[in-house]
């Protein structure tokens, strides 16, 4: 009588060596190893693969409109949306009317003065509010101190730095471009700036630059709604085609050869370039500037900072033109 595993189909029946039936070393194939696992974004019908070839669909589309004339795209959007996060930073974004696409309000959180009048302000902007779980608004700020609140902010709207020049504004023109300024914070006090010294609207280059962030629209208070930014695929060109449409181009720098109280060309439809606080102009846009002016100080100084060296030039030339 057969006891145990004897009465299991295909079950050794002997010790002896020889021919069993069993699974012929198929298990064995199984437990070998197949190799790496394949990257996101090499797997077919994965969400990162699609976004990594809609992304190169529209960086080969970008490159191509490049090669035309014209320095760049006109009135195309850039960038992803962003979230701003925080009770203080929403409220100060709806007060300075950040364009916004949703504010986000936690489910079940205890409400202050904060939240009411962030949602009384969403609702008279036209922006859509809507309640998440607090899980979902932890992904949603990607982890961020958010206090229930998150704000998204759609992606900017880029001028073509041709579309400056038919900017109706008072006073003789007066464009800033920005080269190599990383810090949005720069970047929203030169648009405030702009728009405090009669300035007609300011050009980034698409690449290796500051873009509209939400700390960008938060710093310019407001003034970004009124001075028009563009967006430069190639920043050279788009100083050259300023030139020939009749505007100086004056580059700011320590070492420049005409100090900022001289400045001959401020009655001239000017070009103010600000480069970045480390490395200040790079070469092609400096031997494309007409003049490079300094500003003087006094005593052994550190480089000012491209927002507050903007401001100041701003000034200067406001000045130089109301006295003329």
């Amino acid at each position: 009588m057969a006891t145990g595993n004897q009465r299991r189909r295909g079950a050794r029946t002997s010790n002896k060596k020889g021919a069993v039936v069993g699974s012929g070393g198929q298990r064995r194939k199984q437990l070998k190893g197949r190799g790496p696992t394949p990257r996101a974004e090499d797997r077919v019908g994965h969400v990162a693969s699609r976004r990594a070839a809609r992304d190169a669909k529209e960086g080969s589309a970008a490159s191509g409109r490049g090669g035309s004339g014209r320095p760049g795209p006109s009135r195309r959007p850039k960038g992803s949306t962003e979230m701003v996060a925080g009770r203080n930073s929403v409220l100060e974004a709806l007060r300075t009317h950040i364009p916004a696409s949703t504010l986000f309000v936690a489910s079940r959180m205890e409400s202050d003065d904060r939240v009411r009048e962030a949602i009384t302000l969403a609702t008279e902007q036209g922006v859509a509010v809507l309640e998440a779980p607090k899980a979902e608004m932890d992904r949603l700020t990607d982890g961020a101190v958010h206090q229930g609140l998150a704000l998204q902010v759609p992606p900017y709207e880029y001028a073509h730095p041709d579309d400056l020049l038919d900017v109706e504004l008072p006073g003789l023109p007066l464009i800033v471009a920005l080269d190599g300024v990383t810090d949005p914070r720069n970047l929203g006090a030169i648009i405030r700036s702009v728009a405090a010294f009669g300035g007609h609207g300011v050009v980034v280059p698409s690449r290796r630059s500051v873009g509209m962030t939400a700390s960008a629209w938060k710093t310019a208070a407001g003034a970004a709604a009124r001075i028009p930014v563009a967006q430069a695929t190639n920043l050279t060109r788009a100083l050259e085609a300023y030139r020939k449409a009749g505007f100086f181009v004056v580059g700011l720098d320590a070492d420049g050869d005409v100090e900022l109280p001289g400045l001959a060309l401020a009655d001239r439809p000017l070009v103010v370039v600000v480069g970045s606080e480390g490395k200040g102009l790079s070469r092609l846009v400096r031997e494309t500037c007409d003049q490079i002016v300094s500003i003087p100080m006094a005593g052994v100084t550190e480089s000012l900072n491209a927002g507050i060296a903007a401001a100041v030039t701003l000034y200067e030339i406001r000045r130089s033109r109301q006295t003329r």
